[in-house]
């Protein structure tokens, strides 16, 4: 991962941003990392990603008793 300081984000703010499309950039202000930035298509697969897992586990958790077949439900709405 890539490490800058928080100087060389104000320097170049836009090389900074280009750089974290590929891969998250670490922010730093006197050698902690404060920040990461991470570009829009990275954020939007993790989004996803969260989600998804999220669909998941409500479908692990819901108890499905007396549910109808997909078949049963076509019939009586005539499909």
């Amino acid at each position: 991962m890539t490490t800058i300081s928080i100087s060389q984000l104000k320097t170049n703010p836009s090389a900074v941003i280009t750089q974290s499309l590929d891969y998250p950039v670490a922010i730093e202000n006197r050698n902690k990392v404060k920040a990461y930035l991470i570009g829009k298509d990275l954020y939007e697969k993790l989004l996803s990603f969260i989600e998804d897992q999220i669909d998941a586990q409500a479908v692990r958790n819901t108890k499905v008793t007396g549910a109808k077949s997909l078949e049963d439900v076509e019939k009586e709405l005539g499909i």
